[in-house]
């Protein structure tokens, strides 16, 4: 791809309390429902049918896709707020609603960005802890319902906190200090009705981190790991974008990560050319639904990369602050 110049608007406001855009209050919002939406699950337990808790923890299990791929991404890549604190409560807000260290997920999709679901080297390593070619075989991606199944089990805490502890005390403090808080409400709902939390709410949990890989898979299972204006997958679905705060524009988003959700159907637009020439691979359906797309590669097709050719390098991610 012959260079060309890429003009990117940065995001601006006057606004006191939002660090980028007054439009950012939506997924703060939309933040503390689903806080709300998590005690009330716990609430409701005892006091419901068990066919709505079924059909109510579905929907969390979803949600917590949701938060993660929308609402706390894009707050690891621009914070919403201006004033520290306020980014670090809502980090800790995050943390219960989605059940992990938002400090510690920083690190990890961080660390996606410097691998940008890359290839295995030499030794067999990535540099990207998720990506969907690691655990898979002969160069190929890994079976999707393995991957999306499995992944929540293979985090590496220590490789996470040797990086934190890169980033100054203050990370790992905010880091341990978001893991006491949720593990601590955990534990006080498991006291208070242990049949909530061991036969409800942690199988629920865990199917919407489990949604939360099957949605990562796809927005990079069929890219070129060696182009990095192709090595996201996008999905222009206008529902899914306008629900999943522009989630689908994965192309567009690994090639420049720091541009603002509000800006990235301009962004599209402004390198459409580009991304033709390159063979940007586009599906029709929602990332999670990858798999009902009808050009789908198959995996034996992963496993032939186009030859290498070097592009303008992305943007690195930023930590939340």
């Amino acid at each position: 791809m012959a260079t060309e110049t890429i003009r990117i608007d940065d995001v601006k406001t006057d606004s006191r309390l939002f660090a980028y855009s007054r439009w950012d209050a939506i997924p703060v919002i939309l933040g503390v429902l689903h806080l709300g939406y998590f005690f009330a699950l716990f609430y409701l337990f005892p006091r419901t049918p068990l066919w709505i808790m079924l059909i109510l923890g579905f929907i969390y299990s979803v949600s917590i896709s949701w938060n993660i791929n929308g609402i706390s991404h894009n707050f690891i890549h621009n914070p919403y707020f201006r004033a520290p604190i306020l980014n670090r409560l809502f980090s800790v807000m995050e943390s219960i609603s989605c059940c992990f260290s938002q400090v510690y997920y920083d690190v990890v999709h961080t660390q996606h960005h410097k691998g940008n679901s890359d290839r295995k080297d030499e030794q067999g390593d990535t540099v990207d802890w998720i990506s969907i070619y690691r655990h898979g075989h002969d160069d190929k991606a890994e079976n999707v319902w393995a991957y999306t199944f499995l992944s929540f089990f293979r985090d590496n805490p220590a490789a996470i906190g040797r990086e934190l502890a890169k980033r100054g005390g203050a990370e790992m403090r905010w880091g341990k200090i978001e893991l006491a808080t949720f593990i601590t409400i955990m534990a006080v709902e498991a006291l208070l009705n242990w049949r909530y939390m061991i036969c409800f709410f942690l199988p629920f949990m865990y199917l919407g981190h489990s949604l939360s890989y099957l949605n990562g898979y796809y927005r990079h299972y069929g890219g070129n790991t060696e182009k990095p204006i192709a090595w996201g997958v996008s999905s222009y679905d206008k529902l899914y974008n306008w629900i999943w705060f522009y989630n689908g524009y994965h192309a567009e988003h690994h090639f420049r990560p720091r541009v603002h959700w509000t800006r990235m159907v301009a962004f599209h637009q402004q390198i459409a050319e580009m991304q033709k020439r390159e063979g940007v691979r586009v599906i029709k359906p929602p990332h999670a639904l990858g798999f009902l797309d009808p050009d789908l590669p198959t995996l034996d097709e992963t496993a032939r990369p186009t030859p290498m050719v070097r592009t303008e390098a992305p943007e690195t991610a930023q930590p939340v602050c």
